[in-house]
């Protein structure tokens, strides 16, 4: 890579960092966006003047690529893009961004993936990991592009990365010591199309381990407990459960997390200790302890970062208490899955934000999980009247519609009672609206902060 041209497709935080990595090595970089009213004097602003960077915005032509050995996908980019089968006649190899960043990244790799509880996971992973090595990354789809820090690993780094079904698509030789698939429930099949798709997609997480390495498994998802039964699979499974023990594995027993290994039982922790909420968050830290131990972490330090983790921000994260109302943060539940989590966790009586931009999702089952709890529902975006009609036919009427934040944040503060909790959980992407979930959920809070 150190003298090559590449194609790196895609201009935001990911791309831009992808370049500056094979810039640094020695590289040559043609920088792509399909957006061609973008400026390119402001995107050659993010690099150093002397850098070996074209920029091509637009559509992609056979010339742009003369020279050019390799592309560099942004995994915001669907593989079935129209320039993607210029490359495929040109027959230039294309790479994921965590594929780049894996061929340089030196020490121990971790990588979590699932549909819903990856950051949690992530962080607290790295959180754990702080109290044992001394040089931890925690990076990925978490916030930080994983080509941002590959350069700076060393033999002795410990590097945590969040990784998503759309950078899995592209992986060649990524091989992580420990992996671990969180669960997989419907989401993105508006770009992987069938749900089987999406399955196999999640699983390779763990095609190039081997019986060196370790996979951590939710026992409760019948998908990946198949999974991790299969003769196939070489690296060692440990699974975990929140609903049943386990004679090998970690699971929840009553209020505590128990280890149990080699016929013993340790209990871990006692959930009351935790600061996060939900059933869905203590299967995240079991998935966390599950990967701290087999890295090797004493369990005293598991304890001790276990339960001084405090929520991520945009997950289930509380805002502030007004007027004896709590409001709460879920703007990264995307999906109605993780938006189900979200409403469990509630501690009562809950007045709901809800909609956004449509990932081909079905809304039946989240419905259904207001089981009574829900006293309203505000709706904001694209799915709004998909997400009605779906409320309706279950029986649920007490639908609001709002046009921003703002007016859904006063319409709930106005309904809701004392001991009532408002929750931002939108079960839908952020896009249309919004330029990213983060800047939803900062929206929401402020508008929290202003009543």
């Amino acid at each position: 890579m150190s003298s090559q041209k590449v194609l790196v497709a895609g201009s935001g935080r990911s791309g831009i960092a992808a370049a500056k990595l094979l810039l640094e090595m020695g590289g040559e970089v043609i920088l792509y966006d399909g957006n061609e009213n973008l400026d390119p004097e402001k995107l050659k602003e993010k690099f150093d003047e002397d850098a070996k960077l074209t920029v091509v915005l637009g559509e992609l032509a056979r010339t742009d690529l003369v020279g050019v050995e390799m592309c560099v996908i942004s995994p915001g980019i669907p593989l079935d893009a129209p320039f993607v089968s210029v490359l495929d006649e040109a027959k230039i190899p294309i790479w994921g961004e965590i594929q780049l960043a894996y061929q340089v990244t030196k020490g121990k790799l971790v990588a979590i993936t699932g549909t819903n509880g990856k950051t949690t996971t992530t962080a607290l992973t790295g959180e754990i990991m702080k109290t044992h090595f001394e040089e931890v990354f925690v990076v990925g789809n978490i916030g930080t592009p994983y080509t941002e820090k590959a350069l700076e690993t060393t033999d002795q780094s410990v590097t945590v990365a969040e990784v998503s079904s759309f950078q899995l698509e592209t992986i060649m030789n990524f091989r992580p010591n420990v992996s671990a698939i969180l669960n997989i429930t419907p989401d993105h099949l508006n770009r992987h199309g069938t749900m089987e798709n999406y399955i196999e997609i999640k699983e390779r997480i763990a095609v190039n381990q081997t019986e060196e390495d370790c996979i951590v498994l939710n026992y409760e998802d019948p998908v990946l407990r198949e999974f991790g039964q299969g003769e196939e699979l070489k690296p060692k499974v440990i699974f975990f459960s929140s609903r049943q023990p386990l004679k090998e594995g970690l699971y929840l027993d009553g209020d505590l997390i128990v280890y149990a290994h080699d016929g013993a039982k340790e209990t871990v922790v006692d959930v009351h200790d935790l600061q996060i909420l939900g059933r869905h968050n203590y299967e995240n830290v079991m998935a966390a302890v599950a990967i701290a131990v087999r890295m090797g972490v004493p369990m005293d330090c598991i304890r001790r970062a276990v339960k001084g983790f405090q929520a991520v921000e945009h997950r289930i994260e509380f805002v502030l208490e007004r007027s004896g109302v709590k409001y709460y943060n879920d703007s990264k539940g995307t999906n109605p899955d993780a938006a189900i989590q979200a409403i469990r966790a509630m501690p009562g009586p809950t007045i709901l934000i809800a909609g956004g931009y449509d990932k081909n999702s079905e809304y039946d089952e989240w419905i259904e999980a207001f089981d009574g709890k829900v006293k309203h529902m505000v709706l904001i975006g694209q799915t709004r009247d998909k997400i009605a009609e779906c409320a309706k036919r279950h029986g649920f009427k007490e639908i609001m519609y709002a046009e921003d934040m703002s007016e859904a944040v006063r319409v709930c503060a106005a309904y809701a009672d004392m001991g009532d909790n408002v929750l931002l959980s939108p079960a839908c992407a952020s896009w249309g609206m919004f330029e990213n979930y983060e800047q939803r959920g900062e929206i929401f809070k402020e508008c929290v902060r202003n009543l």
